[in-house]
């Protein structure tokens, strides 16, 4: 069964008031101190990664949205539905993957699955529906009527993921889904959320602190620490930005080769003798730095484009200073 099943659930939801899908308008939570604190901003990505150390709130961010915690000041809305007012319509729009267990004992998977269907809205009958088409989805099939406290780790990950799509959101929270899977699990886990995402009808807030399954699963990501927002990045951007600087090791030195990139228009500096770090302007390709090569008959041993990873994102961000989106 392809991605399909997360289509067939509620209709297409326009946002109100705003264009964004999650807005943060000087969203604070105490408990006793300060957790989230003033946080503004628009989260508009198809999926967002939601990074930060521990004790950065994202999880309190998480809850809070889903109406766990009352906030002490300012508010958000989801689809343009206010947390504070609209809870009822939101839990409807939405779906949550938590990273801790959360089942009732003695029920099966199906039972459980079918009950969360209802509780998001279904009727009865296409709660049960969804609910084998979500065990399926999911690979646990075969296993949809065995009790839940019998499941491995792996499946009850899968389990928690079935109960979080089965009545077809518009947005989906997924909270530490590959947390503790062994290396098939978690590639089955991280080919799902991908599925979910390329369906185009669903939006995703993925918090993880394995920055390779933010990294491979989504397009956007908002960082947290200390309760604060200090960096909300395009990856697709930043990737684009980074084919503009190059490092080019030479042979011989690069001198007068370094001369032509500047007549091209290059920032450049010479490093460590044959290396020459540059950054290209505007309407400069690369194939223009292999013509300035050849008139000075200079060969290019290397040429690297730089590549900025997420782990580089985001200890610049934890170095840097806070900052709003």
């Amino acid at each position: 069964m392809g991605p399909t099943l997360v289509q067939h659930g509620q209709a297409e939801v326009a946002p109100r008031g705003g264009d964004g899908v999650i807005e943060l308008d000087g969203l604070s939570v105490r408990f006793g101190r300060p957790i989230l604190k003033n946080l503004s901003g628009s989260l508009c990505g198809r999926a967002i990664g939601l990074l930060g150390p521990n004790g950065a709130g994202k999880t309190t961010l998480i809850h809070t949205l889903l109406g766990f915690h009352p906030p002490a000041s300012g508010t958000a809305r989801i689809f343009g539905r206010d947390i504070r007012t609209d809870g009822r319509e939101i839990h409807g729009l939405v779906g949550y993957m938590p990273e801790t267990d959360a089942f009732l004992a003695g029920m099966s998977a199906v039972h459980m699955v079918r009950l969360m269907a209802e509780l998001s809205g279904l009727p009865p009958r296409q709660a049960l529906e969804r609910a084998h088409e979500a065990l399926f989805y999911v690979g646990l099939g075969e296993a949809r009527y065995r009790k839940l406290e019998g499941y491995s780790l792996g499946m009850k990950q899968m389990a928690k993921l079935a109960q979080a799509i089965v009545h077809g959101p518009r947005l989906l929270f997924l909270d530490e889904p590959t947390n503790g899977l062994d290396p098939p699990h978690r590639q089955r886990m991280i080919q799902l959320i991908q599925e979910i995402r390329d369906s185009g009808t669903i939006h995703l807030i993925l918090s993880s602190h394995l920055l390779r399954d933010v990294e491979e699963c989504c397009d956007e990501v908002l960082i947290l620490k200390d309760g604060e927002i200090v960096r909300y990045c395009n990856l697709e951007e930043e990737r684009r930005a980074n084919q503009k600087f190059i490092e080019i090791e030479t042979q011989p030195e690069p001198g007068p080769f370094a001369e032509e990139l500047g007549k091209l228009g290059c920032e450049y500096a010479i490093v460590g003798g044959r290396k020459i770090k540059t950054v290209l302007p505007e309407g400069v390709e690369i194939r223009q730095i292999y013509e300035a090569a050849v008139r000075r008959n200079y060969q290019i041993r290397r040429l690297d484009y730089k590549r900025d990873s997420l782990q580089e994102i985001f200890l610049r961000a934890m170095e840097g200073n806070r900052g709003g989106l």
